[in-house]
Parts: structure tokens; C-alpha cells; sequence
């Protein structure tokens, strides 16, 4: 087993909890995102054992995370949403050194490449005129209900796994988010069951998808994978600050963001 994914999964699943920001962009950032879709895409090969073993401590930090920090972000979001979201931008800015240098742009990108990469971010960043309304918790549950959460982890789990786009921030669009971050909080079994499933599913189902691309088109798929980075930035962004005092505290999360991506850099990276 490879505990040490259990730290890598925490950081994951902390960014799963918020709209806005991806899981995809921190397996990125953690150097992990081409073993991640592999090892997905081998649970069903010889090597399975193999892959499970970087996959279940992965799974145990993501889904701890979700878990306890689901109350911690509704709080952050509740009382300090833009130096939160401040901090996530820093880390996704942290992150586009590393990404042109892995993906060694300056000799390997030719002008399609670029085209690909605007097409990314615009992608991404015309979420933001979508409609964000959060929606009621629902209270009564039934099986359409059941069905529409199932549908909306399938879809969000498509977003979560590529880097860029935030599975909460699908479920924000689609109107379900309050319902599964207080069914999160509250241990309401049967909807994050049906949620979870749906998860599952839509990840296994993305993944290979991906890993056809990075195996045959792979500078084309980094170009992509690029472009959905910088667009993220535009969908994190809060507007700016109204006060001074809320000034200095974003200023201060961003460095922080920045400095955090550096670190998980430094410690990944030179191993």
C-alpha cells in the first residue's frame, strides 16, 4: 500500500468539497494525474492488486477529507468566502509553471496545440454565466430524487477527474449541492450511497476516455489539460475585495496558495 497517497487524498477531497475548484487540478499539482487515470483504468487488469494498492489510501484521504472538512468549508464559505477562494487561486496559479514544464511546451507545442489550450480555458471559463443557484436542501426524498442525485454524481465525477472543472461546482449548476454537502455533514447514508454509486461509475467511465487520450495524443491532451487550469482561474476568481481589511487577508491567502503549490512541488518533485 501506498500510504503515503492518504496526504495526497486529503488535499484532493478538500478541493472536491468546494465549487470552483478541481481534483483533477491537485492530482495534477501533485504529480499523481497520469498514475491516477492508469490505475483506474488497470482495476479491471492483471495487475489490479497493484493498482488498488495506490488506489485505496488515495480513496481513504479523499473520502476522510470529504467527510470532515464538509462542515469547515461550509463554515469557511460561510463567513470568509473570498480569502478562501483566494487561496485556491493561488494554488491553481502555483500550479501552470509546473504543468508547461511537464508537459515541456516550448519545444514540444506547435500552433494547434495553443488553439487547443485557448479552447480549454474558454471552456471552463464560460461556466461562469452559468446559473450557480445553489438550490434548497431537499427535505422530501423520493425516487426521482434518487435518480436525479444518481445523474448528478455521474456527471459530477466527469468533471472531478479532469483538471479544471469542479464536480461541486457541476452539482451547484444542476442544483444539487446543498442537498449532498448537508447529507455529507449530517450522515445521511441512502443519498450519498446514490450519489456515491453514480461517483463511481462516471469515474470509471471518464478515466478510460482520458487515458486513450494521454496514451495516443498526449501533448494535445496536456495542451487541454492546460487550458482547463487557466479557465478554472477565471471561474475561482471572487471579484475583489470590498474592505481593506479583507484586501490584506486575500492578499495573505494567495501567497499562501502560491507557496503551498511550491512546497507540494518541491516535495513531490525531487524525491
Amino acid at each position: 500500500m501506498e500510504w503515503k497517497n492518504i496526504y495526497r487524498g486529503l488535499i484532493m477531497g478538500a478541493s472536491d468539497v468546494i465549487p470552483g475548484v478541481s481534483g483533477g487540478t491537485i492530482a495534477v499539482l501533485l504529480g499523481i494525474y497520469d498514475r491516477l487515470i492508469a490505475a483506474i483504468n488497470g482495476l479491471l487488469s492483471k495487475e489490479w492488486k497493484k493498482h488498488l494498492s495506490f488506489l485505496i489510501p488515495l480513496g481513504i484521504g479523499i473520502g476522510a477529507a470529504v467527510l470532515l472538512l464538509s462542515r469547515l468549508i461550509e463554515w469557511l464559505f460561510e463567513h470568509y468566502a473570498g480569502p478562501t477562494q483566494f487561496f485556491f487561486l493561488g494554488l491553481i496559479i502555483g500550479i501552470l509553471p509546473y504543468l508547461f514544464h511537464q508537459a515541456e511546451a516550448k519545444t514540444n507545442f506547435k500552433a494547434t496545440h495553443y488553439i487547443l489550450l485557448v479552447i480549454g480555458a474558454i471552456l471552463v471559463g464560460s461556466m461562469l454565466f452559468l446559473n450557480e443557484g445553489e438550490g434548497m436542501v431537499i427535505e422530501t426524498v423520493t425516487m426521482s430524487t434518487y435518480i436525479l442525485l444518481f445523474f448528478s454524481g455521474f456527471i459530477a465525477s466527469a468533471a472531478m477527474i479532469l483538471p479544471g472543472i469542479s464536480g461541486s461546482f457541476i452539482l451547484l449548476v444542476i442544483g444539487v449541492y446543498s442537498t449532498v454537502i448537508s447529507a455529507i455533514s449530517n450522515l445521511q447514508l441512502d443519498i450519498i450511497a446514490v450519489v456515491g454509486v453514480g461517483i463511481v461509475l462516471g469515474i470509471l467511465t471518464m478515466s478510460k476516455l482520458i487515458n486513450y487520450f494521454l496514451v495516443h495524443f498526449r501533448n494535445a491532451t496536456f495542451a487541454v489539460i492546460i487550458g482547463l487550469v487557466i479557465g478554472s482561474i477565471f471561474v475561482v476568481f471572487p471579484g475583489l475585495p470590498g474592505s481593506t481589511t479583507m484586501v490584506l487577508i486575500s492578499v495573505v491567502t494567495f501567497a499562501v496558495g502560491l507557496f503551498v503549490a511550491f512546497i507540494l512541488g518541491k516535495v513531490e518533485y525531487n524525491e
